[in-house]
């Protein structure tokens, strides 16, 4: 048995059962992918996957097993490879971060600036996406660390690090009449086009739960994955916007003013997500702290060992 023919086989599933692109994500031929497969069955005397013809149809349920524990196998050897990475040489190394865009454009570049100078040996590579894509990369271990509000509480095989609770607030042109309300409502924000978060992302249920209990429902006339989108279109006149208040910035966003909204929406929690049984290097947790201060090491490991 060969790390290598496990790491074929988890690529063969994560592909869903195509060998070909599996072959293409790793480099390598079709056939030397089915050639392994087939040994790796032969030794353990079973079959790992249904085959119609040439054709993978589905994972037997021995296949199944298997499967799970190559994965443990694999994220154990990069373990082992982190630990020589840390203790053989000097901080260098990557750290794979995903996240959304609110996050990357108002909450981290303070972060990124303040790891970098720590780190300067240390590439961050930095994706964006939906929080349930940020899960799904954190779980396949295509990166290390995942920042999001939903989604990341609905993988079992993932530690949450809750770093910070957040609100709402309603973006309007300048002279809007909602400006003239001593207390925003519901009800007012109802009378007006809404343009906010697409559903995947940044706290929305939170929105449309918020309308749901007085009986209402948003005028949603368009959606973004993008704070600065939003904004854009509010800025054009198309409706008033409603996103989170870390994206409005009073100096940037001279052309349009904001209205606290935390009275009418439940708060959202950001939270850190990395997988169960991951080995952190040192970095990785200085990077954690800088972002959520309240979680040092002792927190975070007492988390990951549940």
């Amino acid at each position: 048995m060969k790390l290598q023919q496990l790491r074929y086989l988890c690529e063969v599933v994560k592909q869903d059962l195509n060998v070909s692109d599996a072959a293409g994500s790793l480099y390598t031929s079709q056939p030397g992918i089915s050639k392994q497969i087939r040994l790796l069955e032969e030794e353990l005397g079973i079959d790992i996957f249904v085959r119609n013809g040439k054709r993978l149809s589905a994972v037997t349920e021995p296949g199944q097993a298997v499967v799970s524990i190559a994965r443990r196998i694999l994220q154990d050897a990069e373990n082992l490879k982190r630990v020589g990475e840390e203790f053989g040489s000097r901080p260098v190394g990557t750290l794979r971060l995903a996240t959304t865009h609110t996050q990357a454009r108002y909450v981290l570049p303070e972060v990124v600036r303040r790891f970098i100078a720590l780190y300067p040996g240390v590439v961050l590579n930095l994706h964006q996406g939906s929080p349930m894509q940020i899960a799904e990369m954190v779980r396949a271990g295509e990166v290390d660390i995942g920042i999001a509000t939903e989604a990341i509480e609905l993988f079992e095989d993932l530690v949450m690090l809750p770093c910070y609770e957040w609100n709402r607030c309603v973006v309007t042109p300048p002279k809007h009449p909602l400006l003239r309300k001593k207390e925003l409502q519901i009800e007012d924000i109802a009378q007006y086009p809404v343009i906010t978060y697409d559903f995947a992302f940044t706290g929305r249920s939170k929105i449309n739960k918020a309308f749901e209990a007085k009986g209402l429902s948003p005028n949603i006339v368009l959606t973004a994955i993008d704070s600065d989108v939003i904004k854009t279109y509010v800025e054009m006149g198309l409706g008033i916007g409603i996103l989170a208040k870390m994206a409005f910035d009073s100096q940037r966003d001279r052309h349009l003013r904001a209205i606290d909204a935390s009275h009418l929406f439940e708060p959202s929690m950001t939270r850190i997500a990395v997988r169960k049984n991951s080995y952190l290097r040192g970095y990785m947790y200085d990077f954690i702290r800088l972002f959520a201060p309240h979680l040092d090491r002792e927190k975070i490991d007492a988390r990951m060992s549940g």
